[in-house]
């Protein structure tokens, strides 16, 4: 099982806003600077996080994003499933298309399902405040990366 890298950008869009302190915003720019990852791409990805909720974004001058929720009540189960857009590990998942000849009777389809299912039950058992124990060491590498990286823009 391999996650887009649509859900792993959102994910860490999360762990960015919750390493910053309680009321303090930022914005795409020094999200996109501390991944190094397109800020085009990444405002998709906030725009679709503030839609599900997880987000908000406030404009004007003292503008910026934050999380719209504690970081105990984001489970990380919950978000894979609403930013990955398709967890058909194996094309008989699917509700259409499904040509494969051995689905009659094929018992690999339950074990995939199976297996799915223990993958995303581990994940809701972890909200972002699970993953954001140590504030401090997260907070220090995501902004030093995006020191780094607005200096090799200069």
């Amino acid at each position: 099982m391999q996650l887009t890298n649509y859900t792993e950008y959102a994910l860490r869009v999360l762990l960015f806003l919750g390493a910053l302190d309680e009321e303090e915003k930022t914005n795409i720019k020094d999200i996109a600077a501390s991944f190094s990852i397109s800020e085009h791409h990444l405002s998709k990805i906030v725009h679709e996080l503030g839609k599900l909720g997880y987000i908000e974004t406030i404009r004007g001058r003292n503008g910026g994003i934050r999380l719209a929720k504690r970081p105990e009540e984001i489970v990380i189960g919950a978000v894979v499933r609403e930013t990955e857009d398709n967890l058909s590990l194996v094309e008989c998942f699917a509700a259409h298309g499904n040509e494969c000849i051995l689905t009659p009777v094929c018992r690999l389809r339950f074990a995939l399902h199976e297996a799915l299912e223990a993958f995303l039950r581990v994940l809701d058992a972890y909200t972002l405040a699970d993953l954001l124990e140590d504030r401090a060491s997260l907070r220090s590498l995501l902004w030093r990366s995006r020191n780094q990286s607005m200096l090799s823009d200069i």
